[in-house]
């Protein structure tokens, strides 16, 4: 599954100039007997099966941490935020470990001291594409993977609101003109435009973030 969309475009050509490294493990190389089993039945019973404790450990310890986070793609952990991503751009890099079945027994997260992420208020069938998700987040982050590293500065969360709209040729397009504003060259205007853009959506899309922008701007 990896690299997978991270082998592509612009964070693809990044991978192969060694602005950033990938190296991925299976975890089946720690499986049990020789169908290399990883999963158990759930204690206590229920649907699915469980990833095992000790096999998840092995796993882990297979790989040296170096000051790294360990991170368990789960629907249950703390909603990924642009604020860790930037920090795990600047930081050494991060251990993923992507789930499946029912999850991960909680004795191995407890034990390594996982931290949990998630993606947001949904169940996907397993943590690659979660894990997926984060990299390019993190990746994009670093010096030199997009060509222009000021389009991180303005867009979306990167001052706690939703990014202003954007608009580019023709002209105008079925009747829908772009606003004159951004016609004129004055960029102190343009500036309080997208700026009253961006404040103008985030209030009516993202309440959430709304409330903690307000409390920073006084």
């Amino acid at each position: 599954m990896f690299p997978g969309p991270l082998g592509i475009s612009l964070l693809g050509k990044a991978l192969q100039q060694d602005l950033w490294q990938l190296d991925v493990r299976d975890i089946r190389d720690h499986g049990l007997g020789k169908h290399r089993t990883v999963d158990d039945s759930p204690s206590g019973g229920g649907p699915g099966m469980v990833m095992r404790a000790d096999v998840a450990a092995a796993a882990i310890d297979a790989v040296d941490r170096n000051d790294r986070p360990l991170i368990y793609l789960s629907p249950r952990g703390a909603p990924l935020t642009q604020a860790r991503v930037r920090d795990l751009a600047a930081g050494p890099g991060a251990i993923l470990l992507c789930g499946r079945f029912e999850g991960l027994d909680q004795r191995v997260i407890e034990a390594r001291a996982i931290e949990e992420i998630s993606l947001g208020d949904f169940v996907l069938a397993g943590g690659e594409i979660a894990a997926m998700a984060l990299i390019e987040a993190s990746v994009r982050l670093i010096p030199g993977v997009l060509g222009d590293h000021a389009s991180t500065q303005d867009e979306s969360f990167a001052a706690g609101l939703l990014e202003y709209p954007h608009y580019t040729r023709p002209q105008l397009f079925e009747d829908r003109p772009i606003p004159q504003v951004l016609n004129g060259g004055n960029h102190s205007e343009i500036a309080k435009f997208r700026n009253s853009q961006a404040e103008d959506l985030t209030r009516a899309r993202r309440p959430d973030l709304w409330t903690l922008y307000e409390k920073t701007k006084r």
